[in-house]
């Protein structure tokens, strides 16, 4: 029996919860996500709460487990998305590494020959902080820790100098470099 797709998902006040047969719609504060529903799952949305269950109680296969399971953190992550929205901070560390913001495109000096220029999709936010931290927000989990990684990619953290990009308050592990005049 999934642990997770026991608990039960309260809607808050300000959110707007819509079933339409496989189909579910949240709508709050910040925007409106929807989301289809695997027929594995059922749903259940009473005034002040949402139930998920799986569609045949006698399903006893690891798909229908796992997809109760998913379903019920996907409603959840809508739900916390719509009312409060999601943040990934990335702070960029190196010397002459800089970042700027220029409509809807970041544009970077990562120590390549040329800057790196990355389109912002759409419904995510990025601006810059104090000290070359980078602040991407918006209402859907999946696409601001996907864009957060893409830009992440561009330049990791290096472990003999710490040069790159790291989610603020991640620690890199730092290597020792070589010593001189230690060759025979």
């Amino acid at each position: 029996m999934s642990k997770i797709g026991k608990k039960i998902i309260e809607i808050p006040d300000g959110v707007e919860v819509k079933l339409e047969k496989n189909h579910i719609e949240a709508k709050g504060p910040k925007g409106t996500l929807s989301l289809d529903i695997h027929e594995k799952a059922k749903v259940e949305v009473s005034e002040k709460t949402i139930a998920v269950k799986k569609f045949s109680e006698n399903d006893k296969s690891k798909l229908a487990a796992a997809v109760w399971g998913l379903t019920r953190s996907l409603i959840n992550n809508m739900i916390i998305g719509v009312k409060e929205g999601y943040e990934k901070k990335l702070e960029l560390q190196g010397v002459g590494f800089r970042m700027s913001v220029q409509g809807n495109k970041i544009v970077m000096a990562l120590g390549f020959s040329h800057p790196v220029e990355v389109m912002v999709p759409e419904g995510i936010n990025a601006k810059i902080e104090e000290n070359n931290v980078l602040s991407i927000t918006g209402i859907d989990k999946q696409a601001v820790g996907q864009f957060a990684a893409e830009i992440r990619s561009l330049k990791k953290a290096e472990p003999y100098k710490g040069k790159g990009f790291r989610y603020q308050g991640e620690k890199v592990r730092r290597k020792v470099g070589k010593k001189a005049g230690t060759a025979k």
